[in-house]
C-alpha cells in the first residue's frame, strides 16, 4: 500500500539554503501582511467613520434647509394673512375674494395648496389635490405649530400655518409644499455629499429601519453598503409620524480610497521581492561552510577520515575546530563507553553482558573433547556486613573479593552479575580434569579474613556450578543451572558448592508451581485452621488452643513445612499470618471468654511496620478481648535490629496482648532478651522434652530455665509432650503449662468446641493423671 506524503512533509524542504531563504521570505511577508491588513482596516475604518460623521452633518443641514423652507413659506403666507383686504373677507366670509387671493398665493410661492381653517371649522382652499380633514389639523393650529408635514392627497408636503388676526384668531392660513422625489432630489443637490433623501410615514419604512433609533447613523445591504439615517419631522397633521431617511452609500465613499490601498500593496510587494533578494544571499552564506560540514560528517558516518578546513573565527569556525577536535576525542569516548557499557563500574568486572557474550563465544570455541565450567557465586551474609559495618564497608569487600579472584584465577573470567552475585567461567577443561578438586579450589578463595577499616569481615560464599556439556550446551542453560546449583547450595547451610543435578530443575519447576498455587490460596481464602490444646497444671483446666495454619490442597493436604519456607522467601508469609491473625480471632471469640488464642508470628510478618494495626484491626472486627490473644516470636528476630525490635514489641504490649518467646532454649538464646523484654510466657522447645526420659541433663536444663521465668515473672510451656511421665517430671520441675499429643493432636475449628466440651465434663485433673 503505497502511503501519500503528508503537507507536512511535502513543505519540508532538503536545502537548507532555501529553507532558511523561505523562513526570511515567509517571515517578512507575514509581517508586512499584517501591516497591510492593520493598514486596510484602519483606512477602512476611517473611510466607515468618515462616512458616518458625513451622513450625520449632512442630516442636522436638512433639517436646517427643512426649517428654513418652512420658514420662507410661512413668510409669504405672513403677507397675505396681514392683509386687511384678505383679513375682512375672512372676517365676512367672501369666499370668492379669499379663493382668489389663495390662487394668486399658490402661484407667486409655487406651492401645491393654500387654504384657510375657520374657527367655525370651514376649511377654504386652492389644491391640486384632496386636503387633510380639519379635525385632524385643529390640534396642532390651536396650539400655535407653525409648520410641518401634511399629507395632500396620496403625498406629504410641507405646511406652514400663520394665523389670521382681526386682531383676535379668526382662522389660519396654510401653504403648503410638496416633498416628492424630485423635490428631495434638489434638496439633496444642497449637501456635501451624494446622498438619497425621503420622507416617510413611520409606517411605510423598510424593515431595517424601523427599529433603528432616531438621529443614529446604521448600516444596511448586502452586495452594497448604504448608511442610514432616520430623522423624525414635525407634524401639522395627526397620526402622520413622518421620517426623513437620509441615505449615503458607503461602498462608493470607500472607493474613494482604493488607491491608497493600491498603492500600499505596490510598497509591500516591492519589499517582499527585495527581501527574498536579501534571503537568498545571506542563507547562501552561511549554508557554505555547513554544506563543509554535511560533507565531512557523512564521511565520519562511513568510517572515513573527515576534517574540516576552518577558514574564519566566527561562530562557523568555531563550529568547524569543534568538529575537528570532535572526530579526535570520538574514539576514545567510544572505548568509554563501550567499556562502561559492559563492566561493573564497582569492581571493573565484566557485567552480565559482557559475561554472556563470552560464555557463548566459549561455548562457540569449546571442541568436542573438552568441558566448560560456569560457577555461580554468592557471599553469604553479606546484608549482615551492609547492615553491621555500612554500606561503603560492604562496597569495599566486594572490590577486594573481585581482585582477589582475579589475581588468583589466572585466565578465568570473573563477572559481577549485581548486588553479592558474581560468575565464574572456567573454559578448556579437559575431560580428565578433578572438577571436584578445581570447586575446592575455587570454594578456598573464599575461605579467607578481609579487614575494612580495620575490621574483620566474612566473605565466605556459596557456589553453584553447571558444567558443559553434560548440564547444557548453550548460554542460557548453563546459567540457569548454575543458578539452581546455587540456590541449593545456599539452602544446603552456606559456604559450600554444588553441582548442578537434573532434579534440581524438577524441584524448581515444583517449587515455582507452589508459589503460583500459594498465591491462588491467598487470594481465593484456600488455607484452614488447626488448634492444639494448651493445658494449665497448676489451675488443672485447659487455658487456650495454638492456632496451625493448614493447606487442603488438591493433590492432598500440603504439610506447612514445604509451603512455610517458600512463603517466607517470597514474601507471602506477611499475608498469610494476617489472614491466621484475623481468622484465629474470629474463631476463639465463640469460645468460652477464659480460652485464649495462641498465633505464631514469623520473623518477617513482625518486621511489617503495620503488624500492630493488623492486630487492633482483628481484634475490633471479631470482638476478642486483646488479653486473650497470645502472639508467639522466636528469638531470630532480636539478630538485626534489637532496639526496633523492642520498639515493636512494647508497641504489641500497649494492645493489651500477651507475648511469648517460643522455642526458647535452641535459637540466640540471650538472658539479655528477657531482661529488655518482659514476656509472658516462655515455651520450651520440645527437644528437651523428648530428653526428659532418657536420662542425661535435660531435667537440669528445664529446671533452670523454668526457676529463671518464676524469677522474672514469666509462665512456661513445654511443648511436644507425648506421654504422662513426661508431664509429671514438668509438674515436679516448676512448668506451668503443657502442649502436645498427650492432650491432643491439632484439630478442625468444628472439632475444638467438641473438645472443649469433653475437657468440661471430666473429672478435674484426670486425664493427666494414672
Amino acid at each position: 500500500m503505497t502511503s501519500v506524503p503528508s503537507w507536512r512533509a511535502q513543505l519540508r524542504f532538503r536545502s537548507l539554503k532555501l529553507r532558511i531563504a523561505v523562513v526570511y521570505a515567509a517571515l517578512f511577508a507575514a509581517i508586512l501582511a499584517v501591516v497591510l491588513l492593520l493598514a486596510g482596516n484602519g483606512i477602512a475604518r476611517f473611510g466607515e467613520d468618515s462616512a458616518s460623521r458625513d451622513l450625520a452633518a449632512n442630516a442636522r443641514v436638512f433639517d436646517e434647509i427643512i426649517a428654513l423652507r418652512a420658514q420662507q413659506m410661512r413668510g409669504s403666507a405672513d403677507v397675505l394673512s396681514r392683509d386687511f383686504g384678505f383679513r375682512e373677507a375672512v372676517a365676512t366670509g367672501d369666499e370668492p375674494t379669499i379663493e382668489s387671493a389663495l390662487v394668486s398665493l399658490r402661484e407667486r410661492s409655487r406651492s401645491d395648496a393654500a387654504f384657510v381653517v375657520g374657527l367655525d371649522g370651514v376649511m377654504i382652499g386652492s389644491a391640486d389635490a384632496a386636503l387633510p380633514p380639519v379635525a385632524e389639523l385643529w390640534d396642532a393650529l390651536e396650539g400655535g405649530q407653525e409648520h410641518g408635514i401634511i399629507r395632500i392627497g396620496n403625498k406629504l408636503a410641507l405646511a406652514a400655518a400663520s394665523p389670521i388676526e382681526v386682531p383676535d384668531t379668526i382662522g389660519w392660513l396654510v401653504l403648503a409644499q410638496p416633498l416628492d422625489a424630485a423635490e428631495m432630489q434638489r434638496l439633496s443637490k444642497l449637501a456635501a455629499v451624494d446622498i438619497d433623501a425621503r420622507v416617510l410615514r413611520a409606517a411605510q419604512l423598510p424593515v431595517g429601519l424601523k427599529s433603528a433609533s432616531l438621529g443614529q447613523v446604521i448600516e444596511s445591504g448586502d452586495s452594497e453598503r448604504v448608511l442610514h439615517h432616520v430623522t423624525a419631522l414635525p407634524a401639522l397633521q395627526q397620526g402622520l409620524r413622518p421620517r426623513l431617511v437620509l441615505d449615503h452609500s458607503l461602498s462608493k465613499a470607500l472607493g474613494e480610497y482604493s488607491g491608497l490601498q493600491w498603492l500600499l500593496a505596490a510598497l509591500a510587494a516591492a519589499g517582499l521581492t527585495l527581501v527574498i533578494i536579501l534571503s537568498w544571499r545571506v542563507a547562501r552564506t552561511i549554508t557554505r561552510p555547513l554544506s563543509a560540514l554535511d560533507t565531512a560528517t557523512r564521511l565520519l558516518g562511513e568510517g572515513k577520515d573527515a576534517k574540516v578546513e576552518v577558514t574564519s573565527d566566527d561562530e562557523i569556525g568555531r563550529l568547524g575546530a569543534s568538529f575537528n577536535a570532535m572526530v579526535a576525542a570520538i574514539e576514545e569516548r567510544e572505548r568509554q563507553i563501550t567499556h562502561v557499557a559492559l563492566h561493573d563500574g564497582l569492581t571493573n568486572l565484566p557485567n552480565r553482558k559482557l559475561f554472556v557474550e563470552q560464555l557463548d563465544q566459549a561455548l562457540a570455541r569449546r571442541r568436542d573433547d573438552a568441558r566448560l565450567m560456569v560457577v555461580y557465586v554468592d557471599l553469604d551474609d553479606f546484608k549482615v556486613v551492609n547492615d553491621t559495618l555500612g554500606h561503603p564497608a560492604g562496597d569495599a569487600l566486594l572490590r577486594n573479593v573481585a581482585a582477589h579472584l582475579q589475581g588468583v584465577l589466572g585466565e578465568a573470567i570473573v563477572a559481577r552479575l549485581g548486588g553479592d552475585e558474581f560468575a565464574i567461567l572456567l573454559g578448556d577443561l579437559p575431560a580428565s580434569e578433578n572438577l571436584a578438586a578445581l570447586a575446592d579450589r575455587l570454594q578456598a578463595c573464599f575461605d579467607r579474613p578481609i579487614m575494612i577499616d580495620g575490621q574483620q569481615a566474612d566473605a565466605s560464599a556459596s557456589m553453584g556450578i553447571a558444567v558443559a556439556p553434560g548440564d547444557g550446551i548453550d548460554g542460557t542453560t548453563l546459567m540457569k543451572n548454575a543458578d539452581l546449583a546455587l540456590y541449593r547450595a545456599k539452602r544446603d547451610g552456606k559456604a559450600t558448592y554444588h553441582f548442578f543435578e537434573q532434579s534440581l530443575d524438577e524441584q524448581a519447576r515444583h517449587r515455582r508451581q507452589m508459589e503460583l498455587d500459594l498465591r491462588l490460596a491467598i487470594r481465593d481464602g484456600g488455607f484452614e485452621l488447626y488448634f492444639q490444646p494448651l493445658y494449665s497444671m497448676h489451675e488443672e483446666r485447659l487455658k487456650a488452643f495454638e492456632a496451625l495454619i493448614r493447606w487442603p490442597h488438591a493433590d492432598g493436604m500440603i504439610s506447612p513445612v514445604d509451603f512455610i519456607p517458600l512463603a517466607e522467601e517470597t514474601g507471602l508469609i506477611v499475608q498469610i499470618g494476617e489472614w491466621v491473625i484475623r481468622e484465629a480471632c474470629r474463631q476463639a471469640a465463640s469460645w468460652p471468654d477464659d480460652l485464649s488464642v495462641a498465633v505464631n508470628i514469623s520473623p518477617k510478618q513482625f518486621q511489617s511496620p503495620n503488624l500492630a494495626t493488623i492486630v487492633l484491626s482483628a481484634l475490633a472486627s471479631s470482638g476478642l478481648p486483646a488479653d486473650r490473644l497470645e502472639l508467639e516470636i522466636t528469638e531470630s528476630i532480636f539478630i538485626s535490629n534489637v532496639e526496633k525490635t523492642l520498639e515493636a514489641l512494647h508497641s504489641l504490649r500497649a494492645l493489651g496482648v500477651r507475648i511469648a518467646l517460643d522455642d526458647f532454649g535452641t535459637g540466640y538464646s540471650s538472658l539479655s532478651y528477657l531482661r529488655s523484654f518482659p514476656f509472658d510466657k516462655l515455651k520450651i522447645d520440645q527437644s528437651f522434652v523428648r530428653d526428659l526420659t532418657q536420662g542425661g541433663n535435660a531435667n537440669a536444663m528445664i529446671r533452670a530455665i523454668t526457676t529463671l521465668a518464676d524469677a522474672l515473672g514469666m509462665e512456661t510451656l513445654a511443648e511436644g509432650v507425648e506421654d504422662e511421665a513426661q508431664a509429671e517430671i514438668l509438674r515436679q520441675e516448676g512448668c506451668h503449662q503443657i502442649q502436645g499429643y498427650l492432650l491432643s493432636k491439632p484439630i478442625d475449628a468444628r472439632a475444638v468446641h467438641v473438645f472443649i466440651a469433653a475437657m468440661a465434663d471430666e473429672a478435674d485433673g484426670q486425664r493427666l493423671r494414672a
